[in-house]
């Protein structure tokens, strides 16, 4: 059976072709820039084929329909015929508590994907975008729906309650939902596996460290708690959201700046984080780098997140009453040596025997980080959150 995976941003297509049952990707690629200038495909196919396609992509349609090109020609694509995909899989960021697993494409459920625009009004929208676009250029074919949301549908009231009026929680469902739902179930089920560990009775707490950073507690098979909150600007501190911040703060900003609600939202989401800390870049490369030839602001910058990191793990070690796994994921997790010893440092109270040396060495590649004996074991496990979508994809269709 082959499924595309669509996971549509504002301005951008990410796909992938799979073939499953066997999790074989024949070809991926990223549609760039739709709406704006300098918009491009770049593709790849499995057998390391690559091509780039630059011209005008007004909207999520037209990169679709473009791909979908790609995919059926006769130098580049992996297919001979369009009808040879059987099923479609979407990443949708945000499903409120309508859905606590995947589910199939429906009327009713696009409707009801609409009504949580509100609560993602950044990402919603072109997730949308995508499956308007499959149902108009693929119709017939099965479409499925993987939430990042869904993920942490299981944590209980007295988790995910936020410290106001009942009343607001009632009227707007305002409350904790959390994200990056996919990349933590991969995550943790592979290190699982890779441990021979039992994925139901066993604590974990699994750190997605990229430009958007989150980290999950998962007890007994479940999500228990999660850094990010009603948005995705909650928790961590990250390339340019602010994580964790004051309200009393954010309005003594909008009071002092004179700006209105909409400037306030943009300085947390686009302005803040690493970037408005080290004044460098959001970019973690760079601001090692600055932080090596003596920037201050980028030392202190990278002492906040790593302590920021740190903090929670300590944390959600407390409420779940102790930690079997600490896994690291995600861009900066997977590949940044520094960042993971720097949370690390210090962390022996724990029952954690990190091996400094070893973890020197490592970049996106599965692997422990402890040494032989250590209570607690860390390591590095690669998400894969398209590989989730095409699964769930894949479960729903065959029933």
């Amino acid at each position: 059976m082959k499924i595309i995976v669509l996971n549509c941003g504002s301005s951008s297509i990410k796909y992938q072709l799979f073939e499953m049952p066997s999790r074989e990707v024949l070809a991926k690629g990223l549609v760039d820039k739709i709406g704006l200038k300098g918009s491009m495909i770049k593709h790849w196919r499995s057998d390391g084929t690559e091509m780039k396609l630059e011209g005008e992509i007004l909207d999520h349609l037209t990169g679709i329909e473009y791909f979908l090109g790609i995919l059926v020609s006769e130098k580049y694509g992996s297919i001979k015929d369009i009808r040879e995909i059987d099923a479609i899989g979407h990443r949708v960021v945000h499903a409120g508590e309508k859905f606590a697993s995947s589910v199939a494409i429906t009327p009713e459920v696009v409707e009801a994907l609409e009504e949580c625009i509100d609560l993602a009004p950044l990402h919603n929208p072109p997730n949308l975008e995508g499956i308007y676009a499959a149902t108009n250029l693929l119709p017939g074919i099965p479409q499925a729906g993987v939430f990042d949301t869904a993920f942490h549908q299981t944590m209980e009231d007295y988790v995910y309650l936020y410290g106001i009026p009942y009343s607001l929680y009632d009227k707007y469902r305002i409350r904790r939902y959390g994200f990056h739902g996919s990349s933590h179930k991969y995550v943790s089920h592979r290190a699982c596996e890779m441990l021979g560990l039992d994925y139901n009775n066993t604590k974990m707490i699994t750190c997605h460290l990229g430009n958007g950073a989150s980290i999950a507690a998962i007890r007994d098979g479940k999500s228990f708690d999660t850094s990010m909150g009603m948005t995705p600007i909650e928790g961590l501190i990250m390339g340019t959201r602010c994580g964790d911040l004051d309200t009393g703060a954010f309005m003594h900003i909008l009071n002092k700046e004179e700006v209105d609600i909409s400037t306030g939202n943009i300085l947390i989401n686009k302005h803040s984080g690493m970037l408005g800390i080290s004044g460098i870049s959001s970019d973690m490369r760079d601001i090692e780098k600055a932080a090596h030839e003596g920037n201050k602001r980028a030392e202190t910058a990278l002492k906040m997140y790593a302590y920021r990191v740190k903090k929670y793990i300590g944390a959600y070690a407390a409420g779940m009453g102790g930690v079997d796994l600490i896994i690291f994921t995600g861009g900066v997790g997977e590949n940044d040596v520094e960042t993971r010893k720097n949370v690390m440092t210090n962390m022996e109270y724990l029952g954690i025997d990190f091996d400094f040396e070893k973890n020197e060495g490592l970049r996106a590649t599965e692997a422990v980080l402890t040494r032989e004996g250590s209570k607690v074991k860390v390591l590095i496990v690669p998400t894969n959150e398209e590989l989730v979508i095409a699964q769930d994809t894949y479960d729903i269709v065959t029933g």
